[in-house]
């Protein structure tokens, strides 16, 4: 049966989420107002008692059943924000909890879960991936009659998110546009509900990352359809397929739907970072980055905007990867590849021609007697404007210019392998990989390729995250490349094939 709008009001009026939630505060970004000319202003939920909104729609949910469920007690699949969230609730009603996390989760998140969860919360690690676990989970709800919170699809969970609305409306009532993160949808639909019936004025915008955007599939094709595959980077928003109760009310009361990329992502993290000192994850920084990327695009001034910092759960090794990448997704860096003579003073020369500007990157190899060919990051003062005037002066002066800014292949594998070249002619074949990252899972990545193809290049680094990432090449004669693939799609690891990418061909592929 469908949850009538006006039920939902009353759900969300009568949500008794404060028995565990705080009323998180709405704080003006200053710093960030200045700049954009708007006044900018963030819902801060990782003051949450466990970091994150899921809190609000996990004991919503717990608080709505039956004496008899609350003795049998609950499950839920998670491997974020909302097993902590289930696991706090159950801990505080009493409860027992069950977690099934995939074997992949970082143990920062384990040790959390059961942190909170006290000697009530059980986890339990089954499979390598999110729907191995969801699987698992099921089966033991219908096995052991425990209750399956679910994480998002639910008018309970639906309504305990919607309580934020309430509390952004007491705060400021004066807001014109809000920018919600979108993952399965439960925090954009419950905050949409409610605003649009109370202030219909105010414009919901929904943001995904690019690497998820299940919402905007769903829009595109009228219903909930499921992606092939998602980012690991904003592991929070990772979702394939989206609610289908979540994508009736965010359809119906969304506004507009926005993308930002990882980069975009990291720039945003930096940006709450300065003005708060508050580390916000992934998934909680997209709304900030967002609002940079709409007032940009739309030359909007003087407009009260809101966004919502919907978790800070980060695992600290990432922040080596927002470190690297924020400055370009604030378009304050560029990264690009020029090929220079290779003779006395051709580098100096060069530096010269930057006019000034400082270098945060700089790798050389030697290509041939005649040419060398560098990757180089310089600051931008003038963002992107300013960059495509450098490379146009540039070319005027006979250098041959990439832009690898936005080559995602480029930026997180190939600048750290620049500097080799095969000896002799290769038939190589480059492929990025993503595999289930947990301890021995390299080997095992290893060991399932086999031997049987010889390794040309290869390149890992862990990022903290629950998917290792690869670049690898192989020496893979034509007539053996059928069987190579067969064989691939029997590892059933996320692969594409990249070797036509122009950092490869420029840095590291044999010269033709």
């Amino acid at each position: 049966m469908t949850v009538t709008d006006h039920e939902y009001l009353k759900k969300i009026l009568l949500a008794p989420v404060y028995d565990v939630a705080v009323n998180s505060d709405l704080v003006l970004l200053s710093r960030l107002t200045a700049e954009l000319g708007n006044d900018v202003f963030l819902k801060r939920e990782d003051q949450q008692p466990v970091k994150s909104f899921k809190l609000r729609g996990a004991y919503n949910r717990i608080a709505s059943l039956s004496p008899e469920q609350l003795d049998a007690g609950v499950i839920a699949a998670s491997a974020g924000n909302h097993a902590q969230g289930v696991a706090y609730s159950a801990n505080m009603k009493g409860i027992n909890a069950t977690i099934v996390m995939p074997e992949t989760t970082p143990d920062i998140k384990i040790e959390a879960v059961r942190r909170f969860g006290g000697q009530h919360a059980n986890v339990v690690l089954h499979g390598t991936n999110f729907d191995t676990a969801s699987a698992h989970a099921r089966a033991l709800s219908a096995e052991h009659g425990y209750t399956l919170i679910p994480p998002f699809d639910d008018p309970d969970v639906i309504a305990g998110q919607g309580t934020i609305a309430r509390e952004l409306l007491e705060q400021n009532p004066n807001l014109d546009m809000l920018f919600i993160a979108v993952g399965g949808g439960g925090l954009a639909a419950g905050i949409s509900v409610y605003l649009k019936q109370l202030k219909p004025e105010i414009k919901i915008i929904a943001v995904e990352s690019e690497e998820s955007a299940c919402f905007k599939a769903a829009k595109d094709a009228g219903e909930p359809t499921s992606l092939s595959s998602v980012g690991i980077f904003a592991d929070g928003v990772a979702v394939k397929l989206m609610g289908s109760e979540t994508f009736r009310l965010c359809n119906q009361y969304v506004d507009e739907i926005m993308t930002v990329t990882n980069d975009e992502i990291c720039g945003a993290i930096k940006d709450i970072f300065d003005d708060t000192r508050v580390i916000a994850e992934p998934a909680g920084a997209m709304s900030v980055a967002a609002i940079r990327k709409y007032v940009k695009q739309n030359d909007i001034q003087g407009k009260k905007l809101g966004g919502i910092l919907c978790g800070s759960n980060t695992n600290f090794h990432t922040l080596r990867y927002v470190s690297e990448r924020c400055e370009l997704g604030e378009q304050k860096e560029a990264v690009f590849a020029v090929k220079i003579p290779e003779r006395q003073g051709a580098f100096k020369q060069f530096c010269e021609c930057l006019g000034g500007r400082t270098i945060t990157e700089f790798n050389y190899r030697y290509a041939s007697q005649t040419e060398a060919h560098i990757f180089v990051g310089i600051k931008l003062r003038g963002g992107k404007a300013e960059f495509e005037a450098l490379t146009a002066e540039l070319g005027d002066k006979g250098y041959d210019c990439f832009d690898l800014s936005d080559n995602e292949l480029a930026k997180l594998h190939v600048r750290h392998m620049v500097g080799g070249r095969p000896p002799t002619i290769l038939n190589e074949v480059v492929f990025s990989f993503e595999f289930p990252e947990y301890p021995g899972a390299l080997l095992n990545f290893l060991n399932t390729l086999g031997e049987r193809w010889n390794i040309t290049l290869f390149h890992y680094r862990n990022h903290g995250a629950a998917e290792g990432l690869v670049l690898a090449g192989f020496d893979i004669p034509p007539e053996s490349r059928k069987a190579f693939d067969e064989h691939v799609t029997a590892l059933n690891y996320t692969c594409q094939d990249v070797t036509d990418n122009p950092a490869y061909r420029f840095f590291l592929s044999e010269p033709k």
